[in-house]
């Protein structure tokens, strides 16, 4: 079941109206109805957001073959939930301080360990692995 399809699921669940998603989100309604439609996704705070709004898993939004959650997840943050979700995805990071080697370049995700992940992407055509502290990344966006 895509992303889309597990908010609208879980907003219905929940009784709310496209707006009132909207309201409690801080965006527009089109946006809700953009991401249920999985025309676009939403950025990475506002999953986190979704996931306490909608009283659902980060997991459950971010995996498709979700079927329960992921041993060790069960406990912890939101954002530790929302990395080991994330793991074998593409993405796209940007940190806080500069890294010339990731720079704006698509990654995967392989691992994630608490305060460090290990990222894959393309360099000059050439595949490098990178171990990233967690806490330099400013933002996730979810590359299709």
């Amino acid at each position: 079941m895509s992303i889309g399809n597990k908010i609208a699921d879980a907003r219905k669940e929940k009784n709310l109206t496209q707006e009132q998603l909207a309201d409690m989100m801080s965006v527009t309604r089109q946006s809700i109805s953009r991401w249920e439609s999985d025309l676009s996704y939403p950025e990475m705070e506002k999953i986190v957001l979704l996931s306490e709004v909608l009283d659902v898993s980060c997991d459950y939004l971010l995996n498709d073959s979700y079927d329960q959650p992921k041993p060790g997840a069960i406990g912890k943050s939101a954002v530790t939930r929302l990395l080991y979700g994330l793991k074998g995805k593409k993405v796209r990071l940007t940190l806080f301080e500069a890294d010339y080697e990731i720079g704006n370049a698509v990654c995967t995700i392989l691992d994630f360990d608490g305060p460090w992940m290990s990222v894959e992407f393309q360099k000059s055509k050439k595949t490098m692995t990178k171990i990233l502290p967690v806490s330099s990344i400013q933002s996730i966006s979810i590359e299709k």
